[in-house]
């Protein structure tokens, strides 16, 4: 199974691109967690071009999450809800309509912060425009708070309880994302 993570940061230092680098040592045994890192090349979602001339950096966004047996969105808080980059890729994954990157894709919500709420607006924010986009968005957030005191200096997740809560969120969005076989 394969696991796409997209940090919402454009940020070098940031926490949670952090949070989904940590996603490859706590995924469950047998996932495989790719780092989406194109979010800084996606130009403003643009229906006249969308379909027509289809940029690459929008070609290949689609490519992940498509690739992907589920995706995992780390998203910051600014202004109490989503940063602009994410909703833009979220846009350009969510077309074309009914034959979305993101149709019918099971995801999960998560986000950092240094303040007190760990990104509760923007995980609330981004789960409605996620499933407005036609993904299946798994129940349960994944606040992480006070950000500076979970990761150490060299941006390593050093909370033993907040890795807890990130590998139980992973498992529920993989176990959500597995296809289901039916016994004989």
């Amino acid at each position: 199974m394969k696991v796409l993570a997209v940090s919402g940061s454009l940020r070098a230092g940031s926490y949670n691109t952090a949070l989904a680098r940590a996603t490859h040592e706590l995924a469950p045994a047998g996932v495989e967690v790719e780092l989406y890192d194109g979010l800084a090349t996606l130009p403003p979602y643009d229906a006249d071009t969308d379909g027509v001339a289809e940029p690459v950096a929008v070609h290949e966004l689609r490519r992940q999450i498509d690739d992907a047996d589920a995706v995992l969105f780390v998203t910051p808080e600014y202004n109490g809800s989503v940063p602009g980059v994410l909703k833009n890729a979220v846009d350009w994954a969510s077309r074309p309509h009914r034959a979305a990157a993101l149709s019918g894709k099971t995801v999960a919500v998560a986000g950092v912060a240094t303040g007190q709420y760990g990104a509760m607006w923007a995980q609330q924010d981004l789960r409605r425009i996620l499933g407005i986009a036609g993904a299946r968005v798994i129940e349960g957030e994944l606040p992480v708070p006070r950000a500076h005191e979970v990761f150490d200096a060299a941006g390593r997740l050093a909370s033993p309880v907040i890795a807890e809560r990130l590998r139980s969120h992973l498992d529920s969005l993989v176990s959500q994302a597995a296809p289901v076989t039916l016994a004989a």
